[in-house]
């Protein structure tokens, strides 16, 4: 009778967060471009922020909090333009809105509601 090996714990729960859509695309991205999936990044967060009691948490060294901190202005830095643009009220929502072009409504009108 062949030996099993025991398989780590499926992972089968799952969280469901709401958040603007200008956010997620600008995450998604991000992720994207580091070459990671939105999963990888929140577990990974979770994990370091909430550890599971098999894991403890490892007290973060001076050099892993500038990291992440510079991690962070980065990803903030990067996601400000797309939140910004899609703020109601802006000429960016104001363009896709009107998306014909065929001057019923004019930017000011728009920008005036």
């Amino acid at each position: 009778m062949p030996m099993s090996t025991a398989r780590p714990p499926k992972k089968s729960e799952t969280l469901e967060i709401r958040l603007p859509h200008a956010a997620k695309v600008a995450f998604m991205d991000r992720c994207r471009s580091a070459g990671l999936t939105a999963s990888e990044v929140v577990r990974d967060l979770i994990e370091r922020e909430a550890p599971t009691p098999a894991k403890p948490r490892r007290a973060m060294k001076g050099w892993q909090a500038l990291m992440l901190a510079v991690a962070g202005i980065v990803i903030g830095a990067a996601a400000a333009p797309s939140i910004a643009q899609a703020l109601p009220g802006s000429r960016a929502a104001f363009d896709h809105m009107d998306a014909n072009r065929d001057g019923v409504v004019t930017f000011a009108e728009f920008e005036a509601r």
